[in-house]
């Protein structure tokens, strides 16, 4: 019994454990259940906003979609409106899409669509003709078209159609290999490109009709203007009465005044085309200056005019530039000025500013008169073309007006400024400023002085030519002694050459002369004289025309020398001159009247030649215009005749009425070595014989 109660109370005690086991599972699993009925809850609401975002994203991505088939509607809408041809093609080159404007091209020669190859389209264009081709193979056509394609960067092609439409195809490769295409209408450019050119080759066929016609007139008027202002200046030469010199005077005026006009129309017109050339070279800016007043000379003793020259003592004289065009500005202004000056002075002043380490000199030329002077208000309309002052005390004065304005655009050219300063009825002082390099040691004058001439005796009375020739000679390293005349030489000065300059208040040429050689037997004389001066240079005396330049008293210091030395009288020069005209053969013999030569003629280059070939020349100055054989194909005979003969080139010169822009570097060109525009000077004529005779000829018998 006691054994049964005991495992009936081990048995209750053991389900009360396990009830309260299962209790405690119990209070677990609810507490569990509970737990993951709340996560349950979480999960649902999670799911709920999940659900409600995938919504709004397929809402947006399909908005999305709506717009991206609007966009793209709206850009093929756009492409199909548009002139000009689109197409797209894959990495393969393949069309994709195209607009109708590319595709209207094919139309009817081909179905080109989505799926064509570039090389069928190619293909299409050679078979069918649509690409004007010019002239080039298919083969070589097609290569090119592809082979564009072919490189990362695609070079834009123009092709013209056969509807005489013009296209120019740019090309860009996309980022996935593909290439977009756009073909550009460039129609009305190329038709206007066309209209321009024709333009352009009118203006240019004017322009050369333009040039031809004032060359032609040029030569046409400068031929006979030769005889009419030649045949003057040789009349006033001859001791005419005073009514005969007057009429002379007035035909070589007038004459003058009309090549003038000539002149400025030309140059003018050069200018207006710009196709006015500077050409830089050597020159001595002092003696250029000093020829400016020379030229204006006649004009002021016969106003009685105060003319004088500052030209800064310590300026260089060498400088490079164009000495033709500067000293063309300075013969205007002076010319201007001793033409507007009734009374009273006028000055020409040249200063300037060395810069030594460019080595260019900057430099001012002013030009001051005691003229009628010019008001405030016209400075700016007298420099503009045609102008003048329309003035009762302008108005008897003849111009073109151009003459002003030419010198502007000349200085304005090389880089330079001019200025005006004027009170009315006082005078005026016209200026210009232009920079210049100076002449390097390898650009100067060889020193041509002959060996063992180290001291010259000058005898000069005019002051401005001594002043001058002392500083050249001086620059040479040969020492200079100044006497008043020929009565005050002694033996003990030793010169190893005398300079005589005649002048009329000095005493007779030859006996000066002889006083000399009395004084200083063997000793080279040189003669400086003018064509004003009444002396006559005895035989065995080399003389020389003023105003003469470096190179001509080389010349004269070496044919001084020689003649000295061989003791015996320099011979005569042997000159060939080619002119066709006879009125111009006139002219030119009776300029050389006073030249120490045999001269021979010819009518035409033929004979020129012929005579060349049967005799020996110094000097030959040659016509350009003749018939049967022009100059510069007998110059070009004369050259080749020399080569074959092996003889060393005489100079010739050009005589021309040619004086167009480019005629002097032709004329130059057929091997004629210098040239002289028509109507010819003496004084020019001269100055070249002196320059180019040899050593062993004396030019000139004054």
């Amino acid at each position: 019994m006691l054994q049964e109660r005991r495992a009936r109370l081990a048995a209750e005690r053991l389900l009360e454990q396990k009830q309260a086991e299962l209790t405690a599972a119990n209070r677990k699993l609810s507490a569990h259940a509970l737990n993951l009925s709340g996560q349950i809850v979480d999960q649902r609401r999670v799911v709920e906003e999940l659900e409600g975002q995938n919504t709004r994203a397929a809402q947006d991505l399909q908005a999305a979609n709506h717009k991206v088939v609007a966009v793209e509607r709206l850009l093929w809408d756009a492409i199909d409106t548009i002139r000009d041809g689109f197409a797209l093609f894959d990495a393969n080159l393949n069309l994709i899409a195209a607009n109708p404007p590319y595709l209207a091209v094919f139309e009817g020669a081909g179905d080109v669509g989505p799926g064509t190859a570039y090389s069928d389209i190619i293909d299409l264009c050679i078979d069918e003709g649509i690409v004007d081709l010019h002239g080039q193979d298919p083969e070589d056509w097609h290569a090119m078209m592809l082979g564009r394609w072919s490189g990362e960067q695609i070079e834009p092609v123009t092709l013209r159609f056969w509807n005489g439409v013009y296209a120019k195809m740019m090309d860009r490769r996309t980022s996935d290999g593909g290439v977009v295409s756009m073909v550009l209408n460039i129609t009305e450019n190329i038709l206007r490109e066309d209209e321009l050119r024709d333009a352009r080759d009118k203006a240019q066929a004017a322009d050369r009709a333009k040039s031809a016609f004032l060359a032609k007139m040029s030569h046409e008027l400068r031929t006979p203007m030769n005889g009419v202002v030649g045949m003057a200046d040789l009349l006033l030469e001859n001791g005419l009465d005073e009514e005969s010199t007057l009429y002379a005077q007035t035909i070589r005026n007038s004459g003058e005044a009309l090549l003038e006009i000539i002149n400025d129309v030309l140059d003018f017109s050069k200018i207006e085309a710009e196709k006015i050339q500077l050409k830089p070279q050597p020159f001595d800016l002092e003696r250029l200056v000093q020829d400016v007043a020379l030229i204006v000379d006649p004009t002021v003793q016969q106003k009685g005019l105060d003319f004088q020259v500052d030209y800064d003592q310590f300026l260089p004289a060498e400088f490079v530039g164009d000495p033709g065009r500067i000293r063309q500005i300075l013969t205007n202004l002076v010319g201007n000025a001793v033409k507007f000056t009734v009374a009273g002075h006028v000055m020409v002043r040249v200063v300037g500013i060395v810069d030594e380490p460019n080595e260019t000199c900057r430099l001012h030329f002013t030009v001051e008169d005691s003229g009628l002077g010019v008001d405030a208000s016209m400075v700016d309309h007298i420099f503009g073309e045609f102008n003048q002052i329309e003035d009762e005390a302008n108005r008897k004065y003849e111009g073109t007006g151009l003459g002003l304005a030419i010198s502007r655009k000349l200085v304005e050219q090389m880089g330079g400024e001019v200025w005006l300063s004027s009170v009315k009825g006082e005078g005026s002082c016209f200026g210009f400023q232009i920079t210049l390099p100076l002449v390097s040691q390898a650009q100067a004058a060889p020193n041509a002085v002959p060996d063992g001439v180290h001291k010259a005796l000058v005898i000069e009375p005019n002051a401005m030519d001594l002043d001058i020739l002392t500083r050249q000679m001086e620059l040479l390293g040969v020492a200079v002694a100044v006497l008043p005349n020929a009565t005050a030489v002694s033996a003990e000065l030793d010169p190893d050459v005398v300079l005589v300059g005649h002048h009329r208040e000095l005493c007779d040429g030859a006996s000066a002369i002889e006083q000399i050689r009395r004084v200083l037997p063997g000793v080279p004389l040189i003669a400086m004289v003018t064509a004003a001066d009444p002396v006559t240079v005895p035989d065995g005396v080399t003389s020389l025309r003023k105003p003469f330049h470096r190179q001509e008293l080389f010349n004269g210091l070496t044919k001084a020398v020689n003649a000295s030395a061989e003791g015996k009288p320099l011979r005569k020069l042997r000159i060939l001159g080619a002119e066709d005209n006879k009125t111009n053969q006139l002219v030119f013999r009776k300029m050389l009247k006073d030249v120490n030569a045999d001269l021979t003629l010819a009518v035409n280059g033929v004979e020129a030649v012929e005579a060349f070939k049967s005799d020996s020349f110094d000097l030959v100055f040659m016509d350009i215009s003749m018939p049967e054989m022009d100059g510069m194909e007998a110059s070009r005979a004369i050259r080749e005749l020399e080569q074959e003969r092996g003889l060393p080139p005489t100079p010739i010169i050009a005589m021309t009425a040619h004086a167009m822009e480019g005629d002097e570097e032709r004329i130059r060109a057929a091997g004629l070595s210098h040239y002289l525009t028509k109507p010819l000077k003496k004084e020019k004529i001269h100055q070249l014989i002196a320059e180019l005779s040899p050593a062993d000829a004396e030019p000139f018998q004054t």
